[in-house]
């Protein structure tokens, strides 16, 4: 499947579009002729519903959108909306990868950069939460109709809470993890998991590289994320399975090797194990979802 890119450079809606970092525009059936057919961004986009319904699309992962909720899609993530109802109302923002913290993320906020780009993907606010977020935007927008050098700074800067204030919205939703030094082993893990998952597959190796017991890091995990960490393994390595055949060009027996298998029929056990289907029927399922 060729995937398309959309670079944000390339989306200009006015003039001054060509030196601003972001862009902010209604969202409507009438606006997502280009996001109603599986593509890629640049960019990051925030989604924000105030009226009626749709449903996002981000690689094998589905979201029904309603009134009251937020999407972010990060970049590269392949996506798409579809199921739009004719009522539906509320804002886009689309904004380079500069904007999203993400020095203070590696830095003082580290503890809440665990899988972001999946937990900031659908976000159900409360209602003040909702408001709040409502007036920044209209700030923004306000700001994007009519910018100035001062003003794009301060759009900067009100993108960034909007940010923040989501970040700690979607951490407030998980687990609470006490123990300060179980969270740094966490977040470590998921760090080399991510890293090292095509070559190291045995909970033994990220313990040892973790300093730990296996049944420590078995105890963390499932406290966090409630399942085991040779599960988080097999999860990851399923993710990047799906991804592959998907939207790569790639041989089953090209994503074996890819991912450290020993053969295409060791692939074909360890999907079969996991999703009681081989690889070509996983293939095909998901091909449905993207050409329905």
């Amino acid at each position: 499947m060729n995937i398309k890119k959309i670079d944000l450079k390339g989306f200009i809606q006015k003039p001054s579009d060509k030196n601003l970092s972001f862009r902010v525009f209604e969202f409507n059936s009438s606006s997502l002729k280009e996001y109603s057919v599986p593509h890629k961004k640049d960019h990051f986009c925030i989604f924000i519903i105030e009226k009626g319904k749709t449903t996002l699309h981000i690689e094998e992962k589905v979201h029904f959108l309603k009134a009251g909720k937020v999407a972010i899609v990060f970049p590269d993530q392949v996506q798409y909306i579809s199921d739009t109802s004719d009522d539906l109302a509320g804002k886009i923002i689309l904004f380079e990868e500069v904007l999203f913290c993400s020095d203070i993320l590696k830095n003082e906020l580290s503890s809440y950069n665990v899988n972001l780009s999946q937990l900031l993907n659908c976000i159900l606010l409360t209602e003040d939460e909702f408001k709040s977020n409502l007036n920044l935007i209209a700030q923004i927008q306000d700001i994007y109709n009519y910018p100035s050098l001062i003003k794009k700074e301060q759009a900067r800067f009100y993108i960034k809470i909007m940010l923040l204030g989501l970040i700690e919205a979607v951490h407030g939703q998980q687990p609470l993890m006490h123990n300060e030094v179980d969270k740094q082993i966490y977040i470590r893990f998921k760090k080399l998991l991510n890293s090292q998952y095509k070559k190291q597959r045995t909970v033994q190796y990220y313990a040892d590289s973790l300093s730990i017991t296996t049944k420590k890091l078995n105890n963390i995990t499932k406290k966090h994320c409630g399942e085991t960490a040779i599960n988080a393994i097999h999860n990851r390595i399923l993710t990047e399975i799906k991804r592959q055949l998907l939207f790569s060009d790639y041989s089953h027996k090209e994503i074996a090797f890819d991912l450290g298998f020993s053969s295409p029929s060791a692939l074909n056990k360890f999907v079969k194990a996991k999703l009681s289907e081989t690889p070509t029927e996983l293939q095909q399922g998901l091909a449905q979802i993207y050409n329905a």
